[in-house]
């Protein structure tokens, strides 16, 4: 019963498969891919330093009642960073991250795409 017209099915599949054999071999689709693994190893890396930069501002704010601005500073440019790195892992930029393309953020995000 579910395989009533048979053949606009296999045509369909028959129509959409040279599509996706150019899709799994194209080699630019795959060194993306790999550019994203390590961009998911750096936004790991980047919430264990944006931590630490939380846990010393807490501290300084603690025991000094100031913010410190470098540790501000800091955490903008982490934030930054991971902004970045989320927009390419989510298709939304095609702009490769630090190291990879681009320089270290050094204020908040620009919005150029």
């Amino acid at each position: 019963m579910s395989n009533d017209n048979p053949t606009i099915e296999n045509a369909s599949l028959d129509e959409e498969h040279p599509a996706i054999e150019e899709n799994l071999k194209s080699r630019s689709t795959w060194l993306r891919g790999l550019f994203m693994l390590l961009c998911c190893a750096l936004l790991s890396l980047a919430g264990f330093v944006g931590s630490f930069v939380v846990v010393l501002g807490f501290l300084w704010v603690l025991f000094t009642g100031e913010k410190n601005r470098q540790l501000q500073q800091a955490g903008q440019s982490i934030a930054t960073y991971v902004y970045e790195i989320a927009r390419f892992l989510t298709f939304n930029t095609e702009a490769m991250p630090f190291p990879f393309g681009g320089s270290w953020p050094s204020g908040k995000p620009e919005h150029t795409d």
